[in-house]
């Protein structure tokens, strides 16, 4: 299992998704179905996957630079940036909240836990069901052209926001 560069993203890929509407993390959409296939159609993705919303790693060391970076990695022509996790849609969408995302423009916080991409692929933690670390770019056309997963899930290297950076 696994996914390469060179390889085309997966077809029929589906996430929960609860948009996020706003600052207050106590207002929550309903959440709904997300078709990768649709809305990725001719958008260049970063795609990172966390173990979980509100982790010590995924908070602290993961998701930060993603947020404090989005200006330049959208700049390198990156459509969309999508944080991935094994939580559902409501949880996903307060975490972005709660680190000041105010609407789902550029960049979308998505549950796994309709196709389990993730175990799809065989990129989970070794944590029980949660997401593995890892990061990928998916072009225009679909073909991923960076994955790399962290040998410990405790670690934020070749899925952080300067390693996107770097291959962008």
């Amino acid at each position: 299992m696994g996914i390469n560069v060179g390889d085309k993203f997966p077809e029929g890929v589906k996430f929960e998704w609860a948009p996020i509407e706003g600052p207050d993390a106590t207002v929550i959409s309903m959440p709904q179905e997300y078709d990768a296939d649709k809305e990725w159609k001719g958008k260049k993705v970063v795609l990172v996957s966390v173990p979980g919303a509100f982790t010590p790693g995924c908070q602290a060391r993961h998701l930060p630079p993603y947020i404090g970076n989005l200006d330049k990695i959208l700049q390198k022509g990156v459509d969309l940036v999508v944080v991935i996790a094994s939580n559902d849609g409501w949880v996903m969408s307060a975490w972005g909240k709660v680190n000041g995302v105010s609407n789902s423009e550029n960049i979308l916080f998505l549950s796994d836990t309709k196709t389990q991409l993730a175990k799809q692929i065989g990129w989970m933690a070794g944590m029980g069901d949660r997401n593995g670390r890892w990061a990928m770019i998916i072009e225009k056309d679909g073909t991923i052209s960076y994955a790399e997963q962290e040998k410990d899930p405790r670690q934020v290297t070749v899925s952080g926001a300067d390693a996107i950076l770097a291959k962008l």
